[in-house]
């Protein structure tokens, strides 16, 4: 089993950390973070380290992205919620921070023949359109997740709940075109 390079890009999380959050007051006493109602009804949170975004929701709902890892997710729910309540907003002290979709990044290595790989992997799972879209999208039941496949080799994963899903994916596909004698 080879071993590909596979990077997670974007971990997106959500957490809910309160309810009937004032963002206006978090608006005017946060002065990197973005709210404007009209537009949207979320506040935007940044944080440094881990770089990550949070969209925090009146409801209490905190959707965070941006993060390199589950972890660093994790880390960044952490510092909004001790940002808030540096500002006397109620919020719950641990969050639970639930995984919504990771998107991670590999690269087979070799170029590839994509009109061979959607014959060959079966179209029920595949859309390829060229004319619409330079790669092929390849929708796995297990693990459960969406990979675009480009004639260069690389690969987005996109729907996993960990980097494992990645890894399985990556592996799975990999010893597909092998076995099809496609790569």
């Amino acid at each position: 089993m080879q071993d590909y390079k596979i990077k997670i890009e974007n971990v997106v999380a959500s957490t809910q950390i309160g309810e009937n959050i004032d963002l206006n007051k978090i608006s005017r006493e946060i002065k990197d973070s973005e709210y404007k109602p009209k537009q949207f009804p979320g506040l935007v949170l940044r944080t440094k380290e881990p770089k990550a975004a949070a969209l925090v929701f009146r409801s209490g709902k905190v959707v965070c992205t941006g993060s390199k890892s589950v972890e660093d997710a994790r880390r960044a729910v952490k510092q909004i919620v001790k940002m808030l309540k540096e500002i006397g907003i109620s919020v719950i002290d641990e969050p639970e921070v639930k995984v919504q979709n990771i998107v991670a990044s590999a690269d087979l290595g070799v170029d590839l023949n994509l009109n061979a790989i959607a014959i060959g992997l079966g179209l029920e799972n595949i859309e390829y359109e060229p004319e619409q879209f330079p790669g092929l999208v390849y929708r796995l039941d297990n693990p459960r997740v969406v990979v675009l496949i480009f004639g260069s080799g690389k690969m987005v994963v996109t729907g996993g709940k960990s980097p494992d899903d990645a890894r399985k994916a990556v592996e799975r596909i990999s010893e597909e075109l092998r076995t099809l004698g496609l790569m």
